[in-house]
């Protein structure tokens, strides 16, 4: 805990030191991104017809892999229609996350690695794009394949389950659906950690594609816990906001028979604005955590190379002269 405490006043310190251009990127560039977010999650309530589709097409594919679709279990029903809410939030904001929240990541990660000196020039925003951009598709894949295979041990344990007609309120039942909800939380919380982890890495290299994924599962390795527990608070914080747009936004607006009064078009843009913070900090916050890991050295060598596409990635551990502890001096050398 005290690993993760430090970290997180070096990402205080960072945010606030950098916060006329942590605003501006909030404004101009992560704003359209949160505004999709939140509208994604307003538009696809439980009711809705078109989240219906998408939750019944998502049944029928897993009972096409798997066999028929469980009775007994409440616990898929619930996660069946969060996954599928997180299907059309996904495919909603999907144009947004591919420009202004890879372009805002790539700003950041700048601004907070900017101590990361190379032997060349510094890479411009948007020559940091095209690896960025890559990344994010893999991590796209990395999260689908992590609920596919989550799912599907899901469905295989509950089609067991009602093999062996196991009474549905029975307590096997309510223990496997327990064990399947931390299953579930477990994997998703570790490949969620691991795709944010390998954006830094990849903006602070200039690769893309699955090898910054393979060098942030590396660098997250004995760390997990460390990972997970800066990871709460700024998701907790988001979810926070995302609740208090439904609260002060969503609802108000119903109840006003859909009608958007200047009052509540301000509201929401301040909540949006707070989202949009709120997601600067989670990426100040892995750019820390990135700084502060040890990447697994197999020798007693104090440095280790990663070979790149552009150049060779070298990360030596060095003394740090403020608080005598370790960090991790970043060297980029290009290919001949």
């Amino acid at each position: 805990m005290e690993e993760t405490r430090r970290i997180l006043r070096r990402s205080a310190h960072a945010f606030l030191s950098e916060y006329q251009a942590v605003a501006a990127t909030a404004a101009l560039l992560v704003f359209p991104f949160s505004a999709s977010v939140l509208l994604s999650q307003a538009l696809a309530p439980s009711s809705s017809p078109l989240l219906g589709a998408i939750r019944s097409r998502v049944a029928t594919l897993f009972a096409a892999v798997t066999g028929s679709p469980p009775a007994s279990s409440e616990l898929f029903s619930f996660l069946g229609l969060k996954f599928s809410q997180t299907i059309f939030s996904v495919a909603f904001t999907f144009p947004f996350t591919l420009t202004f929240l890879v372009l805002a990541k790539a700003s950041v990660i700048q601004l907070v690695c900017g101590r990361v000196r190379r032997r060349g020039p510094s890479p411009l925003l948007l020559r940091l794009y095209h690896p960025l951009l890559q990344t994010h598709l893999c991590n796209a894949l990395l999260v689908l394949s992590a609920n596919g295979a989550v799912f599907s041990l899901l469905f295989l344990a509950f089609n067991a389950a009602d093999a062996l007609a196991l009474a549905p309120g029975g307590p096997l039942v309510l223990c496997l659906s327990a064990a399947g909800a931390v299953l579930y939380s477990v994997v998703l919380a570790n490949a969620l950690v691991a795709c944010n982890l390998a954006v830094i890495v990849s903006g602070v290299e200039g690769c893309g594609g699955y090898l910054p994924v393979l060098k942030a599962c590396m660098l997250i390795r004995g760390r997990t816990a460390t990972a997970l527990s800066l990871a709460l608070p700024t998701n907790l914080f988001m979810a926070a906001a995302e609740a208090l747009f439904q609260v002060r936004v969503v609802r108000p607006y119903g109840a006003a028979a859909n009608r958007l009064t200047p009052s509540l078009a301000s509201e929401a843009a301040v909540i949006t604005y707070v989202y949009s913070l709120l997601i600067i900090l989670d990426i100040v916050v892995s750019c820390m955590f990135f700084k502060s890991c040890k990447p697994p050295c197999p020798s007693s060598d104090r440095e280790v190379e990663w070979n790149c596409p552009s150049g060779i990635f070298s990360v030596e551990e060095e003394q740090g002269d403020a608080d005598a502890t370790s960090f991790t001096k970043l060297k980029f050398q290009e290919q001949p």
